[in-house]
């Protein structure tokens, strides 16, 4: 069992490599950016970012996810694939950009709740164009295992796009447009470079009769997406038409902190369904989902726990002082994206099972949910009610996905454990909000002191004596990539064969939802 922990964690932190730099770049420049807009601008350019995620999610009409799942098909030509599919998705961003674009001006009064921002709206259409080509465009380093060419490629992108949003924002003092245009004006020769480089198998003209079969497989895949997705929309614009667009900036600030886990839940994302499938036994299969759940719930609750406590001073050390505010959220939008990991754990079991129809009752349930919740509690409570909302949500999602699971594929979950993690994990930050200071080096060490606590309370609480000697027996041995090459190759750990590559790009599609928008 710890050679598939060992596993997870060597292909996740692999895949994340370029997540995490582009993180640390956006982090490292919020200091710059807050300095020189305000919380409203701020706000208007993450309500805009997020808006066209979720456009794109539409106009791709889930041709890049049967992209992924066709180019493995041994019946169908790859080539003829990535040319079908390109074609399609070049029509129908280009179409889509062209209807809405008159339409600019009411779009940025529902949005946005103002008059005057009409410009935002038209950057941000011309953005939906760019990167959805560029989505399309650079899911071909992945079809064709270029690692090495997709981290470059993508950290050049992060580096031409921080250096354009500085010039725009610090030194022609652009603003929210600045954000905007310096992310999406920075894929443009991306986007062209690489369309150059692929020409001879792409094209403007795709088969109709295989653009069928994928749009039959990838539009059903759209639902689910958008619903799920949209949970980290329509907080915000409840908040901008409820309590207005400086609000909505400081949530958006919060919302860049939280990424700290994000960045954890997108290695897990990655490398958690190659190995999840590629386990032939059932039996075994149960066990080590148990497992991996109970390990990955204990390292989001260190994680979500240190930034609860701690939110105070890195808003303070990251951010201008007008910004201050956003820390009473922090914490609660790190917790929802941790449960968006335990979801993503629950859903590589219905892909198991082959039922993944039973996602979408789930997901809108979660949506209907956090509507509910969000008009309900973000004009008394604002942004903190936006942050619960989430929270409850992502729990209504995991429920609703533990029933349809369980009666698939019965997983015998460590609900000991499990309760230990969490509760432990609440304790600390009731104790440390309630009882510790919450400003000067005493607060920040007391509760640095405090969250550190959580390590020995974990490995004492839930990791088993025999557990313990025998990682600590691995640690001795530190024959780490050994172990993990014989277990690519020997018995029981299932060689990362051509089914795990097909299991890791179906679910690659979801997780670049959680690196699209502005830094």
């Amino acid at each position: 069992m710890l050679d598939y922990l060992r596993r997870l964690a060597t292909t996740g932190a692999a895949y994340t490599a370029a997540s995490i730099v582009s993180k640390l770049f956006a982090v490292a420049l919020l200091p710059l950016y807050t300095s020189y807009l305000a919380t409203a601008d701020y706000g208007a350019a993450e309500v805009m970012f997020t808006t066209v995620v979720v456009a794109s999610i539409f106009v791709r009409l889930g041709v890049i996810e049967a992209l992924l799942r066709f180019f493995y098909l041994p019946e169908v030509d790859g080539d003829e694939v990535v040319r079908t599919g390109f074609g399609a998705i070049f029509w129908a961003s280009t179409l889509g950009a062209l209807i809405v674009l008159p339409f600019a001006e009411p779009i940025s009064r529902a949005l946005l709740d103002t008059d005057g921002a009409a410009d935002l709206v038209r950057i941000s259409i011309g953005g939906l164009w760019i990167l959805t080509l560029y989505e399309y465009l650079v899911t071909l380093f992945r079809l064709d295992e270029r690692a090495r060419a997709y981290f470059t490629y993508t950290i050049l992108h992060v580096l031409v796009a921080v250096a354009l949003t500085v010039v725009l924002v610090v030194g022609f003092g652009e603003g929210a447009r600045g954000l905007l245009l310096g992310s999406y004006l920075s894929g443009v020769p991306f986007v062209l470079w690489l369309a150059w480089s692929e020409r001879r198998r792409l094209s403007l003209r795709p088969d109709r009769a295989l653009l069928r079969r994928m749009v039959r497989f990838g539009l059903p895949t759209m639902p689910a997406e958008v619903s799920l997705y949209s949970l980290q929309f329509i907080d915000r614009i409840i908040i901008v038409r409820s309590i207005g667009l400086a609000e909505a900036g400081l949530y958006a600030l919060a919302f860049k902190f939280s990424q700290a886990i994000q960045i954890f839940v997108r290695g897990f994302q990655l490398a958690w369904p190659p190995l999840a499938y590629s386990i032939a036994d059932d039996e075994e299969a149960r066990r080590t989902y148990a497992v991996v759940l109970t390990a990955f719930t204990a390292l989001c609750g260190f994680l979500v726990v240190g930034l609860w406590l701690e939110a105070r001073w890195i808003v303070r050390l990251l951010a201008d002082p007008s910004y201050f505010e956003a820390y009473e959220v922090v914490g609660p939008l790190a917790l929802g994206a941790a449960l968006y990991g335990v979801y993503l754990a629950q859903l590589v079991i219905l892909g198991r099972t082959g039922r993944t129809e039973r996602n979408l009752p789930a997901t809108l349930a979660g949506v209907l949910v956090n509507v509910a919740l969000n008009l309900l509690l973000v004009p008394e409570y604002g942004i903190v009610g936006a942050g619960v909302a989430l929270i409850v949500s992502y729990v209504v999602v995991i429920a609703l996905m533990y029933a349809f699971t369980q009666r698939l594929f019965p997983i015998p979950w460590q609900w000991g454990r499990l309760a230990v993690i969490t509760f432990a994990g609440a304790a600390l930050v009731v104790v440390g909000e309630l009882a510790l200071p919450d400003e000067g080096a005493s607060g920040l060490l007391l509760r640095a002191a405090l969250w550190v606590a959580y390590l020995p309370l974990i490995w004492l609480g839930v990791v088993r004596e025999s557990e313990r000697a025998a990682v600590r027996e691995a640690l001795r041995e530190g024959d780490l990539s050994g172990r993990f090459a014989g277990l690519r190759s020997g018995e029981g750990g299932a060689a990362a064969t051509e089914e795990e590559a097909r299991a890791a790009a179906l679910y690659e599609a979801e997780a670049r939802d959680q690196d699209r928008g502005g830094l």
